[in-house]
């Protein structure tokens, strides 16, 4: 009897083929994980920049409900003082001071709202200032002890990019003592290299440009309205 010594296999190119197809298909799956991974952390750092924006909302408009009308016009007794590395609002018993993200970054040691006692960096503080002394005197240093930091800087350093208060005579009646402000303010993560400013309007850099860093970028302007003298007898 003859035996058939033959024995079944790939063949080589069969080989190639199966270990192409496997390695297109491990491919897929890792770029998929990463694209999911990235989707995430957008997510959980949207989510930081949201609640962070939510907290200084409705603290200023506590603040300003339980005070009197205010005046933020430049060359009067003022409550607003506008500064290139930041700003500062006195408004009823507190006063709130803050430093922009650019300048935080840039380091302008020598501008930089900061605190009298202490070398943490200043972001957006609240302190009880009656007299409205912070505003008076825009070089006064922040008392640390007396100070609470009301941005949550989190997991993905955060920081206030902008900040705008306006009002107008007829957003307001003299005779029941209250006016209506508008506050304008973008708050996002700060790295500046994922960052793009135009016109005043802070915003991440689309992906593929240079310092593009959309898994983690994240920024948001908040607009709301307050009534001062809401709360006041």
């Amino acid at each position: 009897m003859n035996q058939d010594n033959k024995k079944n296999g790939f063949t080589l190119i069969e080989l190639m083929l199966s270990m192409a197809f496997v390695s297109i298909l491990l491919l897929a799956i890792a770029m998929t994980v990463i694209d999911m991974s990235n989707i995430f952390n957008k997510g959980l750092t949207l989510k930081e920049v949201n609640e962070a924006g939510r907290s200084v909302a409705s603290e200023l408009q506590t603040t300003i409900a339980a005070s009197l009308p205010f005046d933020i016009k430049t060359g009067t007794t003022n409550h607003y003082i506008v500064q290139d590395w930041g700003g500062r609002l006195c408004v009823g018993q507190y006063s709130y001071v803050w430093n922009y993200g650019k300048a935080i970054s840039d380091g302008y040691t020598t501008q930089l709202n900061v605190y009298s006692n202490s070398s943490d960096i200043l972001r957006f503080v609240k302190v009880i200032d009656p007299n409205a002394s912070y505003c008076s005197d825009s070089s006064k240093k922040v008392d640390s002890a007396g100070a609470v930091e009301i941005l949550n800087v989190g997991e993905h350093n955060l920081a206030v990019h902008d900040f705008s208060i306006s009002t107008s005579d007829s957003a307001g009646d003299s005779k029941i003592e209250r006016q209506l402000y508008s506050i304008e303010f973008t708050i996002g993560t700060n790295d500046q290299n994922a960052l793009t400013s135009k016109s005043g309007v802070w915003s991440c850099k689309a992906p593929g440009q240079a310092g593009a860093d959309p898994s983690y970028c994240s920024v948001n302007r908040f607009n709301i309205v307050a009534l001062a003298g809401n709360s006041v007898e």
